[in-house]
């Protein structure tokens, strides 16, 4: 069997999940700034060659600057962050979508490239350029920001939404996925309403400006906002694309999805409000306080959204491929009847503090099938969750993890395993006892794992979608 397992790294009281998200929210709000930024550029310059705006070149020059230390710096660290983070996380993950779309991502690494090096030309010579010249720079790094999204895009979204790819030999099949084109104009006009609000602040830090002039290019950048009037339309497309059961997640199936997608949908809407009306409409004057609120309701909708991005994929992290806990859907069969132990051969870390061999391989079971979303103790924790549940209903709820919860994934691994994460949970609630008498000891252990067996039997392996539409299916027929 055609089986890698990679050394699990353990965060201690920190979810993984966490970890890579509180990453990644920072990481797509300063990109997106700094997409925005571009075309918000762009639009100053514009301004100043026109005589349309007499503070716009003085505005372009400090507000570029800020750009360049936020975005290039931040954001590039980030990025880095984001590399290292996911291979700590899902090694099975990130090298699956390198294995299929390494060429697409050489081509935005390209683009990146480009975005750097118009965006360093222009802040070291755009004093001395002309015009046109600068104009040119300021599209070249608008144009190289903006399709490092469309490629990056095409990606992400390709995991939620792979339709037919994995049938076909083309990777466009897959890139260019029921879910691109709603999340790519999304996206953009987040990255319009990101750059118009930083620049908001950054228009109020600027001393050498008066009321007036402040008024004047807050006026002229909140027509950056104008395109959120599109956001619901889009919204609802997207939710259109997603599968079924993903769909479900947001509109109820799980709270905390439906709450943070109500805190980006409210964000969302208090921006959009506010900057129509009082911006657009009325083109009244933003403070520095009012400027960073809106700054901080968007890096909530951001926060929103791609927790809602993230969550919906579950039980998968590409869908009809591979599962959150990076187990193909293909080898839950294999491990079922081999387990982890044949392909895990790292020890544990603290194996020494475990009083009994059942133990260690329930913490082994632990750490490679459900460590990607929960910790022992700390958030989103096993040993809390389950911890008013009889042995008896450990069995049946780990047995059956995609019945008990839809966007689990099927347990893989023997009965004899999955007996040790029960018995490794009791101890765990316990209290971690010096000493413990564990079931495999016991002369009833062949009994229990006999209904072990059982409930992994009636549960399957197949993920509770496919299970839902097979039931759904057959009741249909029986109505017949």
């Amino acid at each position: 069997m055609d089986f890698v397992v990679y050394p699990v790294n353990d965060f201690g009281p920190l979810m993984k999940g966490m970890v890579i998200g509180g990453l990644g929210i920072f990481h797509v709000f300063t990109a997106q700034f700094a997409i925005g930024g571009g075309f918000l550029m762009c639009y100053l310059q514009w301004l100043a060659m026109t005589g349309r705006s007499p503070h716009a070149r003085q505005f372009l020059d400090g507000y570029f600057k800020f750009l360049i230390l936020l975005s290039f710096i931040a954001g590039a660290l980030t990025g880095v962050g984001m590399w290292f983070t996911s291979i700590q996380v899902s090694p099975q993950t990130i090298g699956k979508m390198i294995d299929i779309y390494h060429w697409v991502w050489a081509i935005e690494w390209t683009f990146f490239c480009l975005e750097v090096v118009a965006g360093y030309a222009f802040y070291r010579y755009a004093h001395q350029l002309t015009d046109a010249a600068r104009m040119t720079l300021l599209a070249l790094y608008t144009l190289a920001a903006w399709m490092s999204l469309f490629w990056i895009n095409g990606i992400l979204s390709w995991q939620l939404t792979p339709g037919q790819s994995f049938e076909s030999a083309s990777i466009w099949t897959g890139f260019f996925n029921a879910g691109f084109w709603p999340s790519l104009f999304y996206r953009t006009i987040a990255s319009f309403t990101c750059a118009a609000l930083v620049a908001m602040v950054v228009i109020n830090c600027m001393r050498e400006f008066d009321r007036q002039a402040k008024t004047e290019l807050i006026n002229r950048v909140a027509i950056f906002l104008a395109p959120m009037v599109l956001m619901p339309v889009l919204g609802v497309w997207y939710l259109a694309t997603m599968p079924a059961d993903s769909r479900s997640w947001v509109l109820g199936g799980s709270i905390a999805m439906t709450m943070f997608m109500g805190i980006a949908v409210i964000s969302s809407a208090l921006i959009g409000a506010y900057a129509l009306w009082g911006l657009i409409y009325q083109k009244l004057y933003v403070n520095a306080a009012t400027a960073v609120l809106l700054v901080l309701l968007a890096a909530g909708a951001t926060a929103g959204g791609e927790f809602v991005r993230e969550g919906v994929r579950k039980p998968f992290s590409i869908r009809n491929l591979l599962y959150s806990n990076g187990v193909t859907i293909d080898k839950v069969d294999d491990l079922r009847r081999t387990g982890w132990a044949a392909y895990d051969k790292f020890p544990l870390r603290d194996e020494q503090d475990y009083p009994h061999p059942q133990l260690k391989a329930g913490a082994l079971v632990f750490r490679q099938q459900c460590s990607a979303c929960h910790t022992v103790e700390g958030m989103n924790a096993i040993s809390h969750l389950s911890k008013t549940w009889t042995v008896e209903q450990k069995r049946l709820m780990f047995a059956q993890l995609q019945k008990t919860k839809p966007f689990m994934p099927p347990f893989s691994g023997t009965p004899e395993e999955l007996e040790a994460v029960v018995q490794y949970f009791e101890w765990v609630i316990a209290g971690r006892p010096k000493q413990w008498n564990a079931s495999s000891d016991s002369p009833d252990y062949a009994a229990v794992l006999a209904r072990v067996q059982g409930f992994l039997d009636e549960a399957g392996t197949a993920p509770a979608s496919e299970q839902d539409r097979a039931r759904a299916i057959a009741q249909g027929k029986g109505r017949r």
